[in-house]
């Protein structure tokens, strides 16, 4: 039992040097293991912490806020357009000229309308005299019916009473005539007794005279008891015909209050007519107004029209671009409205000049775009596939961001929409 060692003694002297040095090597390697065993949390915490720290910070950064590249700048457009037909004799501004308002762009020439204007000028004139006259009519004709009604109505009365005094004479004039009648018939009969008795001589002759001259003169009487009859009759007939006339004269002087009113009426329609004219004169000075297109607003001018043109009115011959009210009209995902509100914060990256602009949310659209097109989409026909629609969110910039002019409709930008 004793002698089994010796085997792994009688070894070569190289083997257990080797081996040491493996033994060496092999301890060497399990305290580095072991002190990277002991190292390794401590290099990994800070490494994770960071880790976290810049997720968390990325998370909060790219959470901040909300972006989309289908935006692009906008604004209304001012076109210029003819008010009225002519002749284009000047036009005063070139292509991409920027104007201030009010400035005239376009003149058009005015000889025609000028002489309108001097012809409704004209026109007023003379109705304004024909309404003063007419209004100047309307008091006189008043007084002079109400003149008339006092006169004819005194006429008739007065014919009245002329009747009642004509048949009156007439018969006086009759009663005196009957009168006349009885004493002629009396004197002719003393006339035929005197002449009997003067046959026999029993009167004188001078008696027989005397009576033979009472029944001349009753006669005579009678004769003009007759005429004085006639003539009473005649004064009748007179003072009826004065009646009928007076009778006549009042019914025509009753109608003075239709001839007030109709002569009112006149007058009136002559004021009307005044007004009329007045609003023709307005109308052919708004026409001279119009020969000046002038700019509706401050901007510059993209023209279609050139000296020479006979333009029509409502054709359109140039168009304001105003720059310093351009706004952004951002098409954000439905999903990305979530947290969006009026009045937050925005920039704004411009594609063209590289710089970034400062705005707010004005307003957010009441529908999607496609609701707005000319054929919207029907969902309730055939497949539905379901996709994330966009609502256009109107951005307006902040007080001098565009002071250079420089943001144009139609440009690409990418607002950037800070919701937290």
């Amino acid at each position: 039992m004793a002698s089994q060692p010796r085997p792994e003694i009688e070894e070569p002297e190289s083997e257990p040097a080797s081996a040491n040095e493996e033994n060496v090597v092999s301890r060497r390697d399990t305290v580095r293991r072991s002190s990277f065993k002991l190292r390794s949390p401590l290099v990994f915490i800070p490494l994770t912490l960071l880790a976290i720290a810049g997720t968390v910070l990325l998370w909060l950064y790219f959470g901040s806020y909300e972006s989309t590249d289908d935006a692009q700048v906008d604004v209304h457009l001012y076109p210029g357009s003819a008010r009225i037909s002519g002749y284009v004799i000047k036009v005063n501004v070139n292509d991409n000229q920027y104007v201030k308002a009010g400035t005239v762009l376009v003149e058009i020439d005015p000889k025609d309308y000028e002489v309108a204007v001097a012809r409704a000028q004209a026109d007023l004139a003379n109705a304004e005299a024909t309404a003063k006259s007419l209004n100047i009519t309307v008091p006189i004709t008043s007084v002079n019916t109400s003149s008339q009604l006092s006169f004819a109505t005194s006429d008739v009365e007065n014919a009245t009473a002329g009747i009642v005094a004509a048949e009156k004479q007439l018969a006086a004039a009759h009663a005196q005539e009957e009168q006349a009648e009885a004493n002629d018939v009396k004197a002719q009969d003393d006339l035929e007794r005197y002449k009997r008795l003067v046959t026999k001589q029993n009167v004188s002759e001078q008696t027989y005279d005397q009576a033979l001259a009472a029944s001349r003169a009753s006669t005579a009487s009678v004769a003009a008891a007759k005429a004085n009859e006639a003539v009473a009759q005649q004064t009748v007939h007179q003072a009826k015909d004065r009646l009928a006339q007076a009778e006549a004269n009042h019914r025509a002087a009753q109608t003075g209050p239709q001839q007030v009113a109709s002569t009112n009426a006149r007058a009136l329609a002559a004021a009307a007519d005044v007004q009329q004219k007045r609003a023709a004169l307005e109308q052919a000075e708004l026409n001279l107004g119009y020969t000046k297109i002038i700019a509706p607003v401050s901007g510059e001018v993209t023209k279609s029209v050139v000296v020479g043109m006979n333009v029509q009115a409502g054709q359109q011959l140039l168009t304001v671009v105003p720059l310093e009210e351009v706004w952004i009209t951002a098409n954000f995902k439905e999903t990305q409205l979530r947290h969006m509100q009026v009045g937050q914060k925005v920039k704004i990256d411009v594609d063209s000049t590289g710089t970034t602009v400062r705005g707010h949310v004005d307003s957010i659209a009441g529908a999607t775009g496609p609701l707005f097109s000319l054929l919207p989409p029907e969902n309730a026909t055939g497949n539905y596939v379901k996709v994330v629609e966009r609502l256009p969110v109107k951005i307006v910039l902040e007080p001098g961001e565009n002071r250079d002019r420089r943001l144009r409709p139609g440009m690409n930008v990418v607002p950037k929409v800070h919701i937290r």
